[in-house]
């Protein structure tokens, strides 16, 4: 137990001698190697510092390199550019100098220029004071004022005159008919030919036919309800009594008639026939013609090519389908003046688009003057500014008619393309009453001249033949004659196309009213 005890405490001894003794060598080996590192630390420091102060110098020097090289480049360019500003120095003053000369030329020409209107002022001043008294020298002889001198000048030259006008207006004529009646016949035969379109007859009447006559009394319905149901909601008379199997639609608004035709072939189809019905089938009719204006207006603007118009002037175009004018269809007329004004601007060289446009749009107003006041091309005109449309189309559609000068080519072919379209034969008809009453004065027109025996106003009116007492009128008198009458059926009728003004004595004379 002793020995046991006396081993415990060696070891606790040992333990506590050697424990520090370790501990101490330890931190001793620690040291050394912490020391060690340190060294090799500065020592790689060292290194990296030598390293980049090589590689420092490296780039320092690089950089010098690339600085002189671009210093002569620079150098070379700046070099360059001043030999170029030099020579264009050089020029400048080559062009002064010219300059110069041409100036010091211009003003001694100026100096001579007025020099020698000097020397004409004072000519023209001796002349007029010679003029002067050699004028006094002749009343003083012949014992005539200059009035007088003028007055019996004239009264001797007037018989003379005459026949030399009528010569030379004859002379100029055929020139002229040499010249351009030729070309523009071609003209005007080549842009029809090419250019026709179909025409309706003007009408205030629709029909709709029925399948029996039973469903006229489904049509009136109970005490007439029905009827007036539709005559009401569309604006129209009904006629039903008149046709077997057909009811006629009557009004004067072809839009309104539309409508009430539409509506009531809705009716007929769906086969119920009551107010409610009839105001239902009216409002989907009056959608229907809508979308109809919208695809006639498009199918205009594409068939003619004209681009970039406001939405509701296409709808205005569209809405021209359902405008007559003397029996023709203003939405085809309007196409066809298009087409018509587009290829004579063609063949003339000028603008094709301007002219096409202004056709297409001329008659514009015709698609509201039932609605507002004025005439369709005051109306046309204030559509066209409202929506900003180009003056010069604004100025051909004001001067169609010719209310105001046109001011461009294109306006003027806008006017005889109207005037073609509207003229040609089975394009428009008149009423027997407005025919009658231009045929009776054009007769009086004629009539009202000094030296007509007889007036016939033939060719369905196209035509006004004269027969003049020879006695009164003589050959060279007829062509005055003929142009006087014509210029007085231009100021005082209105007509479509133009009138021969055929003077007949033992020679013809013939002049064309335009």
């Amino acid at each position: 137990m002793s020995n046991v005890l006396v081993a415990i405490i060696t070891l606790l001894i040992s333990a506590v001698i050697f424990i520090p003794l370790g501990v101490a060598i330890r931190k001793r080996i620690a040291e050394s190697k912490i020391q060690s590192a340190e060294n090799e630390a500065k020592r790689l420091l060292e290194n990296v510092k030598i390293e980049a102060e090589n590689t420092k110098r490296e780039e320092i020097f690089k950089a010098k390199e690339e600085m002189l090289k671009l210093r002569n480049e620079l150098d070379q360019e700046i070099k360059e550019r001043r030999g170029e500003v030099a020579q264009q120095e050089r020029r400048l003053i080559q062009k002064e100098e010219n300059l110069d000369r041409r100036v010091q030329s211009l003003e001694d020409k100026e100096k001579d220029l007025e020099k020698k209107i000097l020397e004409n002022d004072n000519i023209r001043s001796e002349l007029e004071q010679d003029k002067a008294k050699e004028l006094e020298e002749l009343q003083r002889i012949s014992e005539l004022t200059v009035e007088e001198a003028k007055k019996q000048l004239l009264d001797s030259l007037e018989e003379e005159i005459v026949p030399e006008k009528a010569a030379k207006l004859k002379e100029y004529e055929g020139q002229l008919k040499e010249e351009s009646s030729k070309m523009a016949k071609e003209m005007v035969s080549y842009a029809i030919q090419k250019c026709a379109a179909d025409h309706t007859s003007e009408t205030t009447v629709s029909v709709v036919s029925l399948p029996n006559d039973d469903m006229k009394g489904r049509i009136i319905g109970r005490e007439g309800r029905n009827i007036k149901t539709l005559e009401t909601l569309t604006g129209i008379d009904l006629i039903i009594d008149d046709t077997p199997e057909a009811v006629i639609i009557s009004g004067f608004d072809p839009l309104r008639r539309e409508v009430a035709r539409i509506a009531l072939e809705k009716l007929l189809e769906d086969g119920r026939i009551h107010p409610a019905k009839i105001e239902e089938m009216v409002e989907k009719a009056k959608e229907e013609v809508e979308a109809i204006i919208k695809e006639e207006g498009e199918r205009a603007v594409l068939e003619t090519g004209v681009n970039g118009l406001h939405p509701d002037v296409v709808k205005l175009i569209g809405k021209l389908k359902y405008r007559t004018s003397y029996g023709q269809n203003v939405l085809n007329h309007s196409i066809e003046v298009s087409n018509l004004a587009r290829i004579m601007a063609e063949e003339l060289g000028i603008n094709p688009k301007i002219a096409r446009r202004a056709g297409l749009l001329h008659d514009i107003g015709k698609a509201l003057d039932h609605d507002m006041e004025g005439t369709h091309v005051e109306i046309g005109v204030d559509v066209l500014k409202r929506f900003k449309e180009n003056d010069l189309v604004i100025n051909a559609v004001e001067a169609h008619h010719g209310d105001v000068e046109p001011k461009t080519l294109e306006a003027v072919l806008v006017q005889a393309a109207d005037a073609i379209s509207a003229s040609r034969p089975g394009a428009r008809r008149e009423t027997l009453e407005t025919y009658i009453k231009r045929l009776q004065k054009l007769e009086e027109i004629a009539d009202s001249f000094d030296g007509v025996d007889k007036s016939f106003a033939i060719q369905a009116g196209r035509e006004i033949r004269l027969m003049v007492k020879p006695e009164k009128i003589s050959d060279n008198d007829m062509i005055i004659m003929a142009r006087e009458v014509a210029k007085k059926v231009e100021n005082e009728m209105e007509y479509p196309g133009q009138i021969k003004v055929n003077v007949i004595r033992e020679t013809r004379a013939i002049e064309y009213a335009k």
